[in-house]
């Protein structure tokens, strides 16, 4: 496709996805290539994506950031999982918690053994068995590598943190290490004749910048991979019904709770995001069922502190880009798509975007081979992604709202009803090698929207009544006592006391 050596990068808009990919960049080819980065103040952030997962922290490490240092930098807490109320059933509520749960055997994960133990009549909930969720509940959080004594996993965590914040941040890692960062607005977007590659931008000052590898950061705008290559958009809306969201911040609610809050309302959900100095509020909403003042009346209504601001309404599509990458024009963020913040995936797949990037960056050209890989890769992450997000929503048992009964009544992707019916039927469920949730994340939001297995792995007959009892029963002592002997969340925060 291309036989030039690609020596210039140019990663065009800020944010959050901006200054994650400049930074990696710097970091992995900062010594052999010029790195540009182009924004302007005059355009704003979506800048809500406040919440993370776990593997948020070896992006972190990868650059070498101190966790402290980007703690305080970032008015940033810990995430211990996802709460969802309201889901199944009003009233109703369950977490999606980090990190692994009970005591796993041999081709055999815990949820079987719960599982028969229930069947036997024991009425404990599966998330007793989590530490991630005992610690959390109790406002409880110390980096945990194993439960002392055992070889049982500790505790997994992620972030909450300001996404404006943490691209200042990484803004000055990235200039440090040799990022150039050019102010201005593009006027012109130059195409050659001979290929459709982009071979550089006019800004409005009348500078030109001319690159060999161009980053769409641009957000929903999609200035370079849209606008300019036109590649399309496979929209989801058949089944995600949400379109819009708005987002106010508040001021700040004691305690500071080490989890998201997910909160479903009568046409959609809303996010409550802790923070060191202040709660990210947000409401994801239908607008085929909701109003703009309704979804406004019921986001104020519901907040737990005084609002900090006025609310902002932000549209969105459901869906994913054609083309993650066309000819030399990769896309990053929001340009590439948008799934709905339910799972916190929104930073994870520009820090998957940008990681993907730097293992298969070109070297002495663009070849057609490794394009197709990069699509194929990005194509199956998201796919997975959004069937784990329209789980949440088929599997409901809300009666109150036409939303709900339309969610419930749609159609699915085979990928995902397959997966259902194989964990409903059986208990069993796998997950394909790409596929960025585990087995407990499946187990847990299967059995939290009501899908509770009507069977069991054979090899949990192996215990006596007996010794089952007594797992049950240690693995719950071991738990109680190991949440017991952490410190509270807010003592590890910087700056929080």
């Amino acid at each position: 496709m291309s036989d030039g050596s690609i020596k210039k990068l140019v990663i065009l808009g800020g944010g959050t996805a901006g200054w994650m990919t400049a930074a990696l960049a710097a970091k992995v080819l900062g010594k052999v290539i010029d790195i540009t980065l182009v924004e302007s103040d005059r355009i704003g952030t979506v800048g809500v994506g406040e919440a993370t997962i776990p593997p948020i922290i070896h992006f972190n490490r990868a650059l070498g950031i101190d966790e402290r240092e980007f703690l305080t930098a970032t008015k940033g807490t810990i995430k211990l999982g996802i709460q969802f109320e309201n889901w199944l059933r009003r009233g109703d509520s369950y977490m999606h918690a980090f990190g692994s749960i009970g005591k796993n055997l041999a081709f055999c994960d815990f949820h079987h053994i719960w599982n028969r133990s229930r069947l036997r009549g024991d009425t404990s909930s599966f998330w007793d068995y989590s530490l991630n969720y005992q610690a959390a509940i109790n406002n409880k959080f110390a980096p945990l590598t194993h439960i002392q004594g055992t070889n049982l996993p500790g505790i997994s965590y992620a972030y909450h943190f300001d996404a404006g914040l943490y691209a200042q941040f990484l803004r000055r890692y990235s200039e440090g290490r040799g990022v150039k960062r050019i102010e201005g607005m593009v006027k012109e977007v130059r195409v050659r004749s001979d290929n459709g590659f982009i071979q550089g931008l006019l800004l409005e000052s009348g500078l030109e910048i001319d690159g060999d590898l161009f980053v769409d950061c641009t957000g929903m705008a999609a200035l370079l991979i849209e606008k300019t290559l036109g590649v399309g958009y496979e929209a989801w809306s058949q089944w995600l019904p949400c379109d819009r969201a708005m987002a106010v911040p508040s001021a700040s609610a004691k305690p500071i709770v080490p989890y998201t809050r997910s909160i479903a309302h009568e046409a959609g959900w809303q996010w409550r995001i802790p923070l060191q100095h202040r709660t990210g509020n947000g409401l994801v909403y239908s607008s085929k069922h909701w109003s703009d003042d309704r979804a406004r009346e019921a986001l104020m209504s519901n907040l737990d502190g005084e609002p900090l601001a006025e609310p902002r309404v932000i549209p969105f599509r459901t869906g994913r880009r054609g083309e993650q990458w066309c000819r030399n024009v990769v896309s990053i963020g929001l340009s590439s798509g948008f799934l709905e913040p339910l799972e916190s995936t929104s930073i994870h797949l520009i820090q998957t975007a940008a990681t993907r990037l730097m293992k298969m960056f070109p070297h002495r050209g663009i070849r057609a081979e490794e394009v197709a890989e990069f699509n194929r890769q990005s194509r199956v992450e998201i796919e997975h992604i959004r069937d784990f997000i329209i789980l949440h929503y088929k599997a409901n048992q809300r009666r109150d709202s036409d939303f709900w009964r339309d969610c419930e009544a749609m159609g699915v992707p085979d990928t995902l009803s397959e997966k259902v019916e194989l964990f409903r039927r059986t208990g069993k469920v796998f997950r394909d090698y790409d596929d960025l949730f585990s087995e407990a994340a499946w187990q847990q939001v299967m059995i939290g929207q009501g899908i509770v297995p009507e069977d069991y792995h054979p090899v949990a007959d192996a215990l006596s009544d007996e010794q089952l009892g007594d797992l049950m029963a240690s693995l719950r002592t071991l738990i109680d006592g190991t949440v017991n002997s952490l410190p509270e969340h807010e003592q590890y925060l910087p700056n929080v006391g």
